[in-house]
């Protein structure tokens, strides 16, 4: 990504210099720096209240409730994981972290989770179907209180920014589904299936 970053940037500035135009780039990357430091004051008050009110939440044991919730649900999803196993525990509170918009929480979760798939992987140098069934799920996870979209559109002026709630909640629901059902059908093909570990040696 940084090299991807570092091209499309010294490629827009080379293309201002050749067409005689580097005024203009240098009063848009102006613009550009006052309007990303007023979006982030605007955004702290908020941030802070929806923060504060998800780790409330958290503190209350919704998000544990919501594990306990998760759970039977998220089982059959990972077949391979003990029912008792730590990992599973861990997926179950990173996925209800995000559904709360808890962001550093759910990533602290996340790779905690990570961390216990790959205890169980029985070749570590291979991502298991557990880790990429994982994967699907915590990058398409349905949110049911986007925070960080609602601060975003309560500094941009909305009259009501948490009108997108239903919208996030449908359309994240949409996206868990195709994913989840994208990984198990790619599981299945020969190219992506994991092979015994004696399969893999021989």
């Amino acid at each position: 990504m940084n090299y991807i970053w570092s091209f499309l940037i010294l490629g827009g500035v080379f293309v201002a210099a050749i067409n005689g135009r580097m005024s203009e780039c240098t009063q848009a990357v102006m613009d550009a720096a006052k309007g990303s430091v007023e979006l982030a004051i605007g955004l702290i008050g908020i941030m802070a209240f929806w923060l504060g009110l998800m780790r409330l939440a958290e503190e209350a044991g919704l998000v544990r409730y919501l594990s306990r919730l998760l759970k039977p649900v998220l089982k059959p999803l990972f077949p391979d994981i003990p029912a008792d196993d730590p990992a599973l525990g861990n997926i179950v509170a990173n996925l209800a972290a995000n559904m709360l918009g808890l962001g550093n929480s759910a990533t602290a979760l996340g790779l905690k989770a990570m961390i216990e798939l790959q205890r169980l992987n029985p070749d570590k140098k291979t991502a298991s179907n557990a880790m990429c069934t994982f994967l699907a799920i915590n990058t398409s996870s349905v949110t049911i209180i986007p925070a960080t979209v609602i601060a975003i559109r309560a500094s941009a002026g909305s009259a009501n920014p948490a009108e997108v709630i239903g919208v996030i909640i449908l359309t994240t629901a949409v996206s868990t589904v195709v994913a989840i059902t994208a990984v198990k059908l790619l599981e299945r093909l020969t190219i992506f299936r994991v092979k015994p570990e004696g399969e893999q040696n021989g």
